[in-house]
């Protein structure tokens, strides 16, 4: 059996929320339920929850850029990331680590200024790397040990939206974005 890690304090949490620039989601398992459904020519649906959709559109507006990062590659995962406006879609990346390493130079954000929420074991090396490690709630207890925030939802059922608000609350960003939904002129804008 492991040790248990002290999880953060609220207010370290918030702390470490504020100073995120930059959001990295595993996609099976977190922006999805983890459902992987096949027909003839192989990988055919995912499924994707619209409340995250939604909170990665609202953090790309309030100027908080959002990326996958995934070992598998799907062309379902490229048109979700294109339509949600997501800043990098990184597939087929067995080595998540080094990855992320990637992701951080391409934005020119320090590790502790990364989000990064994964459910299985091979998010381990990226969640070890980030100033906020965040898992759903039904992540494996590997990564709910690891994790500094665990979110009340399950993968593909609103937790990627609970690491939202947490960020954006966290930074003073959750009610200009709240005010910016309530402008009809943005509708044509929002495709979460």
């Amino acid at each position: 059996m492991t040790e248990t890690l002290p999880k953060p304090s609220k207010e370290e949490l918030v702390a470490r929320a504020a100073r995120v620039r930059l959001l990295v989601f595993d996609v099976d398992g977190v922006l999805t339920d983890g459902g992987l459904y096949y027909g003839p020519s192989g990988e055919a649906m995912k499924r994707f929850d619209v409340k995250d959709g939604h909170a990665l559109v609202m953090a790309r507006l309030a100027g908080l850029p959002a990326a996958v990062l995934t070992a598998r590659s799907s062309s379902i995962v490229d048109v979700r990331g294109r339509e949600l406006g997501l800043a990098a879609i990184l597939q087929g990346k067995k080595e998540k680590g080094p990855a992320l390493d990637e992701l951080l130079t391409q934005f020119s954000i320090p590790a502790e200024s990364c989000a990064y929420m994964g459910d299985d074991l091979n998010d381990l090396g990226p969640m070890s790397r980030v100033g906020l490690s965040a898992c759903p709630a039904d992540a494996v207890p590997e990564v709910r040990h690891e994790a500094h925030f665990v979110a009340q939802s399950r993968g593909g059922q609103g937790a990627a939206r609970e690491l939202v608000e947490l960020c954006l609350k966290a930074s003073g960003r959750w009610e200009d974005v709240v005010g910016l939904m309530r402008r009809s002129d943005t509708q044509s804008i929002l495709k979460g």
